[in-house]
């Protein structure tokens, strides 16, 4: 999802542990490691020990906060639960299709809390700060992050009336794109981003042993205990 640099800046404060390793994974294939980073002007601006190494930020997939070697892992999670038990119960309360849910989740971050990406998004739904904020959720806990997402998927299928394309959409690039548009955006990020999602998902309906027509109507969603307008 799209963000002002300010946005990105707030959230690595909020994110990185001054004790772990960043893992920096490029859009090339390879992985940096770093003590710290800094980002200004489209680059960040990686720090190991007394060198730096500078990047630019498009050409850097995700960022992944880890334990050094040799410390005890830390559990930032706030759950012990596997990825799927979170967001199976996180899409269950929110009455979305579970393997929707799952393949935004898998797309987003291959299922990893602590994948961070170069704009910010925090976790197993890539929640960036300001979103988890409007949810109340903490984006650092994997339960409320699962539960942040499953819950801002099923407002904004409701607000396009069930349209995953546009929901989407509105999910990666922002519903005020959407608005602009009037549905998808032609941005290329954001275009090869539903067709993955979508994909994803026609993949686990079918290891379900489902079928559904996930291209312009409802990806499974059901009436749920939360109101439309919680």
């Amino acid at each position: 999802m799209r963000v002002p640099l300010f946005a990105t800046l707030l959230s690595l404060l909020l994110v990185f542990d001054a004790h772990a390793l960043e893992l920096v994974h490029l859009k090339n294939g390879f992985t940096l490691e770093a003590d710290s980073h800094t980002a200004a002007d489209g680059t960040l601006e990686f720090h190991k020990g007394s060198g730096t190494v500078t990047v630019a930020e498009s050409e850097i997939d995700s960022i992944e906060a880890v334990s050094r070697p040799g410390e005890p892992a830390r559990d930032k999670t706030g759950a012990s639960a596997s990825p799927d038990k979170l967001l199976a119960d996180a899409a269950q309360a929110y009455g979305v299709d579970a393997a929707f849910v799952r393949s935004v989740a898998q797309i987003e971050s291959g299922l990893r809390q602590a994948a961070i990406s170069p704009k910010g998004a925090i976790g197993l739904m890539q929640l960036m700060p300001a979103t988890a904020a409007d949810l109340h959720v903490n984006p650092n806990e994997a339960s409320a992050n699962a539960s942040g997402g499953a819950r801002y998927l099923r407002e904004l299928l409701l607000r396009y009336h069930g349209d995953s394309v546009r929901a989407l959409a509105a999910y990666n690039a922002g519903p005020r794109a959407v608005q602009k548009y009037n549905g998808a955006p032609p941005f290329e990020e954001t275009q090869r981003y539903i067709v993955k999602v979508l994909a994803e998902y026609k993949k686990q309906l079918r290891a379900n042993g489902l079928t559904a027509n996930v291209v312009s109507r409802k990806p499974g969603l059901q009436p749920s205990k939360p109101s439309a307008t919680d």
